[in-house]
């Protein structure tokens, strides 16, 4: 019998890697749409805890522990007894999600540990409210992440639960704001582990490590036209930025162009004011830096370009910070204050 359970237990594990190697977060088929529910077998087995799970050898307390699941970490329901959920644990740590495309059950994946946890805190797409449930708990963790002396690991769990939410509800009017925020906790996490490499100061963008961009790619394909499609865009251009501009004017002549490019794009973003003011301040430096080079001509050009990117925010976003923070830029450059570089006369 302990043998037949096994094997049952194994061909549900081996059932649910191809499901989601086939599916995943996002399936080739849910790109352009979301599908309407999941299957009766995905509602049935594939779950969540929303708090550390203990995973023990069998269903008690005094029952040795095997493993704990973090929360975010999908665990397959195989059998309920009780107070105990007999489950398939993925218990690898959040660093070893190096590719977030990659299947948690995949052959090269850690083997999942077979036991019992507790039946409580354990959260599935059939869970009534499920969504908001999940949703919550990531903004806590979130919350907790953002604090001095933050929980280890407060960011990797909220970027998963997050994740859980777009996937379990991809119906759910949270689903594109989760997705967003799952993607992003993951960019900041990686932009800042880039940042602390050597390479990190290199002025093309090329020669240093690229941040991770499937998840804001996903975002964009699955939500276009939303406010969180054009977050992710904005995200994205950090990609293409330079290193150390290296006091050289081609860095700032291609950034401009991208954050303008970007806020003409997406007039209506969050982040449009900001990218119009960052193309601004970086015309303003190119002010200085061509009179470095003796180039009065372009210099005069990234004046006038200067200005009329200050007025093009006034006009546009009248009540945003950045753009009293642009007219401070325009009138340096109206003054003749350099705008990089050393400002004393």
């Amino acid at each position: 019998m302990r043998d037949a359970s096994l094997g049952r237990m194994r061909r549900a594990a081996r059932i649910l890697a191809l499901l989601l190697a086939v599916g995943g977060p996002a399936t080739a088929r849910a790109q352009q749409k979301p599908p309407d529910n999941l299957s009766g077998y995905d509602r049935a087995a594939r779950a969540t805890p929303v708090h550390p799970a203990i995973v023990y050898v069998s269903p008690g307390d005094d029952a040795q522990h095997i493993a704990e699941v973090l929360p975010g970490h999908e665990v397959v329901v195989i059998q309920r007894s009780g107070a105990w959920v007999r489950v398939f644990a993925n218990t690898d740590t959040p660093d070893a999600q190096s590719d977030a495309d990659t299947p948690q059950f995949a052959p090269d994946a850690p083997t999942p540990q077979s036991g019992w946890i507790k039946d409580k805190g354990i959260v599935a797409p059939a869970t009534p409210d499920g969504d908001e449930i999940l949703f919550g708990a990531a903004a806590n963790f979130e919350d907790q992440a953002a604090q001095p002396h933050a929980p280890q690991n407060a960011a990797e769990e909220a970027h998963l639960l997050y994740r859980r939410v777009a996937d379990y509800y991809p119906n759910s009017p949270l689903a594109p704001e989760a997705a967003y925020r799952s993607a992003d906790i993951r960019w900041q996490l990686d932009k800042a582990d880039i940042g602390t490499l050597p390479s990190a100061r290199e002025q093309e963008a090329y020669l240093r490590p690229q941040i991770y961009e499937g998840e804001m790619q996903q975002v964009m394909k699955l939500y276009p036209g939303t406010k969180f499609a054009a977050l992710a865009a904005y995200d994205l251009i950090d990609n293409q930025l330079c290193g150390d501009w290296q006091g050289l004017p081609k860095c700032p002549e291609k950034e401009a162009a991208l954050y303008e490019r970007y806020a003409d794009r997406y007039p209506d973003s969050p982040k449009a004011a900001e990218a119009l003011y960052n193309a601004a301040y970086r015309e303003g430096v190119l002010v200085e830096m061509y009179q470095v080079q003796d180039d009065r001509r372009r210099s005069e050009q990234a004046a006038a370009n200067t200005l009329g990117l200050a007025d093009k925010l006034k006009q546009r976003y009248p009540q945003s910070d950045f753009a009293a923070r642009a007219a401070s830029i325009a009138f340096r450059v109206q003054q003749q204050i350099p705008v990089y570089g050393n400002d004393r006369d």
